[in-house]
Formats: C-alpha cells, structure tokens, sequence
C-alpha cells in the first residue's frame, strides 16, 4: 500500500500512534501486528519504522506519554485539608481516566508485554503518580481526617477502584459523570475512614 498521498510527518506521526493505541486497547499488544496498524494508517508496513524503531518501543512510548501527560496535568495544593485534596485528586483521575480509556487500559493490562527495561521505566512513572495520592493519605492521618491501616495498600486499592469506572461507564448511560463522582466521592471517604 502506498504513502496516502499529500500525508506528512506531522498528521502520520500521531495517527500512527492513535491507532496503535486503539488496536493494542481493543485486540491486545501480542495480537495486533506492525503490518495491521501500517495498513489501518495508510502507509506501508516500513514507513512505520521512520517513527518508531519497533513495537515494543511503540508500545513502551504510548504508556511513558500517558503517564507523563497524567503527572503534569494533577495539581496538589499541600496547603489545603486532606479531604479536600483527595477529592480533587478523586475527581481528577476519575475525569481523566474517562476522557482516555484505552490509554489507562493499555497502562494496566499491557505493562506484562514490556521489556524488563521498559516495564521499570513505566513503574517509576507510575511509582510517582501513586506516591501523589498515598502524601495525601499521609496528611488525612496525620490531621486526624482520615483513619487508614496502610497509606500503600489504601492507595493502590482507591486507584485500582477509581479506574475501575473505565471498565463500565458510558457515556448516556444511568448515571452521568458527576453522579459518578458523587457516588464514589461516598466510597472513598468510607474507604478513608472520614
């Protein structure tokens, strides 16, 4: 298949990634072939190496995105009640995640397909993003706002529950986004002891 005509690297450069993240989503890392997303692109199976060096570093690049785009985007402000920042964080990740679905999928099931190197790098990544919700359990039991046995184990158990909301919400759907929010804001706070 050739070059679609008039295609630059600018436009073919994200769509090769937009549809590697949506194949890999849909069929699965090991499932999807170079070939099956050059040919959902538009461009031949060799083009594709002009902007990625492989599928694993195609893959490792969209889960380091992710991440990083997620670090830069939350805002903490250490200043305010540890309630009041755990909502925040609670309506940030719950926003975000369901702005993106396929990329928070690809960053939970596909991490088993990365190299050893590529998996460390992609922890760290997330290390950093959990560690921002585990200082804010820290400071809810240090103010006495919140009562929880193990900040580590409560935070991956809240993030694990929060991305959940990827798996069955729809847009349309019973509940909209910000009863969503409401719903789990009450589960959360249970689940802190507040």
């Amino acid at each position: 298949m050739a070059r679609t005509q008039g295609s630059r690297a600018e436009i073919t450069g994200p769509l090769i990634r937009d549809t590697a993240r949506k194949l890999f989503a849909r069929q699965g890392y090991a499932a999807v072939s170079m070939r099956q997303i050059a040919a959902e692109v538009g461009v031949q199976v060799g083009a594709l190496y002009a902007y990625t060096p492989d599928k694993q570093a195609l893959l490792a690049d969209l889960l380091r995105v992710h991440m990083e785009e997620l670090l830069a985007a939350w805002r903490d402000d250490p200043a305010r009640p540890a309630l009041d920042r755990l909502e925040a964080f609670l309506r940030f990740h719950i926003q975000t995640s369901l702005e993106r679905p396929e990329a928070v999928f690809l960053s939970y099931m596909e991490l088993r397909n990365l190299t050893p190197d590529n998996r460390s790098r992609i922890a760290a990544l997330r290390r950093r993003y959990e560690d921002a919700l585990e200082v804010i359990l820290i400071a809810g039991e240090a103010e006495g706002t919140m009562t929880v046995p193990d900040t580590r184990l409560a935070t991956m158990a809240l993030i694990a529950m929060l991305t959940g909301v990827t798996n069955w919400y729809r847009e349309g759907g019973r509940l909209d986004q910000e009863r969503v929010v409401e719903v789990y804001w009450e589960l959360v706070r249970g689940a802190v002891g507040a």
